[in-house]
């Protein structure tokens, strides 16, 4: 796969969150986007995503040498972040069920393998909404890491992680890392210490550029 950024920026109002952003993203690599909290990180992400749209410039993807509609870019992607809910009405096996009919799981591993990975077997027939915080977490993020998707993007992955809990990240982002696209935002190095590539969002403020 394969992200083109041309001229991107964005804006709320009057204020221009950054500008004049060009970067390729490409398979096989992995991004950290760092940045202060409040720097435009999540809003880059969410124009990737296709959650949100570009005050100016292009956002282009394709896949194998064939372009990718910007509308059905999603189909491509998996991505989790602090602001994503769960259904927390639906068991963590539903919830797993439900989520494979719309993305396909890696390696053409199972739900109850899936389960183990996340260390979450004695949670199977729970509800989502009795979760602790870190096992929500744990479960956003096994999602997102397990999904059969080129592009995989992380917002604060580690959010509401204790020490066991960001060491089984590190472990299992490395594992599903291979032949993909994998862009983290983050200003914390745990998360993306194993990047190869950094963009510094706010190299792209317009009061930097001035």
């Amino acid at each position: 796969m394969l992200i083109n950024l041309s001229n991107l920026g964005k804006r709320y109002n009057y204020e221009w969150i950054f500008r004049n952003l060009t970067f390729t993203f490409e398979s096989g690599s992995s991004y950290a986007i760092l940045g202060h909290n409040g720097s435009g990180k999540s809003t880059l992400l969410t124009l990737i995503a296709g959650h949100n749209l570009p005050s100016e410039g292009e956002l282009s993807y394709s896949l194998s040498g064939s372009p990718i509609a910007p509308e059905q870019a999603f189909r491509q992607l998996s991505l989790t972040a602090p602001y994503l809910e769960l259904v927390e009405e639906f068991t963590l096996h539903e919830m797993l069920s439900f989520h494979a009919n719309f993305k396909p799981l890696r390696h053409n591993i199972s739900h109850g393998q899936l389960i183990e990975r996340m260390g979450l077997t004695k949670a199977r027939n729970k509800f989502v909404k009795d979760f602790s915080s870190g096992m929500k977490q744990r479960l956003k993020l096994g999602l997102a890491l397990y999904a059969d998707t080129p592009l995989l993007l992380l917002d604060e992955p580690t959010t509401n992680l204790d020490s066991e809990g960001i060491a089984w990240y590190q472990e299992h982002v490395d594992l599903n890392k291979t032949d993909r696209i994998v862009i983290i935002g983050s200003n914390i190095e745990h998360e993306y210490g194993f990047c190869e590539q950094r963009l510094h969002i706010t190299d792209f403020h317009p009061v930097s550029r001035r």
